[in-house]
């Protein structure tokens, strides 16, 4: 079946909105954030404690998937879900950012991009039409279609043609889609450019795609910038489409979004965080590598309900990831994942109670301080 958005209700002071997303899989709440399990895995974490974690759909990466095992041989084992025993709704990328990270700009053609695999540098050519055929195979719940994804800065002239070719490449995808089990979503594009982003939405609109993706942003702007090109982008989209914005994780960002409409969020910031010893907490992020947490009896957060805070404290991690024991980067990766979903469970909250922006108030008072956080560049793309 494809996916079916209900709006449930609209924050009465904002553009925030909760809703429900029907998929093969169950029914799932929003805002929902996505962990990112980029090789068909959410790294160092099995599926159920992804279960565990209250999560909900999860990404995929077909530039990934593509180059190791391949599309063939996931879809011989029945599909992503089968292959990687995940009993939940699935997302795939369409390859696109790894590809432009990779690819020079003189490689980028109408027909499609040139490029060198990262692994042993192999030229490669990827096409909306191959994109859409790798996603077909691996049987997610959600495909994206292929797309030019836009620098910043960019100028406006730049920014025009790339967008024309997105369109046109969203047009190709969709001709050639043939998987009856899957949704696809376009992805509006347009740089900082409220003109080029209304362009993008109304034009993917008239395409009648399941549903919508933001392009495009976290990609070293400040995050002024970013939530401008959000809002250029949800105020021209269809209500009773899910909105999706990619490659956000940072907190702040997330409540932003949901503020301005949107419905779900992934990033791979959670578990690399994790890997470099950091925590999310209420009050900004601690590395655990830091020697004051060497007697803190004290677990990362005394709220949160997941494993890792349930169980142990914050001198035994430092003490795993002081020694690069693996336990200290899954136990991280536990904590932050869930920080995220019980940050979308919180926004919902607020959604109903009408008081989104009195939250957002408090958690900037507790997350930043004193400190502006709208001059800070965004992160959050890659692997």
């Amino acid at each position: 079946m494809k996916i079916k958005y209900s709006l449930l209700k609209k924050e009465k002071n904002t553009d925030a909105r909760m809703g429900t997303i029907e998929t093969n899989y169950g029914t799932f709440k929003t805002p929902m954030f996505m962990p990112v399990g980029t090789r068909a895995t959410v790294k160092g974490l099995s599926p159920q404690e992804l279960y565990d974690l209250n999560c909900g759909i999860i990404l995929a990466n077909t530039y990934h998937l593509w180059l190791r095992p391949g599309e063939d041989l996931i879809s011989k084992a029945g599909g992503l879900h089968k292959f990687m025993n995940y009993n939940g709704p699935i997302l795939t990328d369409s390859g696109g950012f790894q590809v432009f990270s990779l690819a020079r700009p003189k490689d980028i053609t109408d027909e499609g991009v040139n490029f060198k695999s990262h692994i042993d540098g192999t030229k490669l050519f990827l096409t909306p039409e191959k994109s859409i055929e790798i996603q077909n195979k691996l049987d997610s719940d959600i495909a994206m279609s292929f797309d030019e994804c836009i620098p910043y800065p960019a100028t406006y002239d730049y920014v025009k043609k790339s967008v024309e070719r997105t369109l046109k490449w969203a047009l190709r995808g969709k001709k050639v889609f043939n998987n009856e089990r899957q949704s696809l979503f376009g992805i509006v594009q347009g740089g900082e450019y409220e003109d080029m982003r209304k362009y993008c939405a109304l034009s993917l609109q008239k395409m009648d795609f399941d549903g919508y993706a933001i392009g495009g942003t976290s990609v070293g702007e400040d995050k002024e910038t970013m939530y401008k090109m959000v809002q250029y982008s949800t105020k021209y989209l269809p209500t009773d489409k899910v909105r999706y914005l990619m490659g956000v994780g940072d907190p702040i960002d997330i409540i932003e979004g949901v503020i301005r409409g949107v419905d779900i969020f992934d990033c791979v910031l959670p578990t690399r965080l994790a890997r470099h010893a950091n925590a999310f907490t209420k009050y900004g992020k601690i590395n655990l590598k830091n020697s004051k947490y060497k007697e803190d009896f004290t677990p990362l957060e005394e709220d949160c309900d997941c494993y890792a805070c349930k169980n142990f404290t914050k001198a035994y991690i430092r003490h795993l990831v002081t020694l690069d024991e693996m336990l200290g980067a899954r136990l991280l990766s536990i904590h932050n994942i869930r920080f995220l979903t019980r940050l979308t469970e919180d926004l919902r909250e607020c959604i109903k109670n009408d008081n989104i922006l009195e939250y957002k108030e408090e958690f900037v008072k507790n997350y930043y301080g004193s400190a502006s956080y709208l001059d800070k560049k965004t992160t959050g793309q890659g692997d």
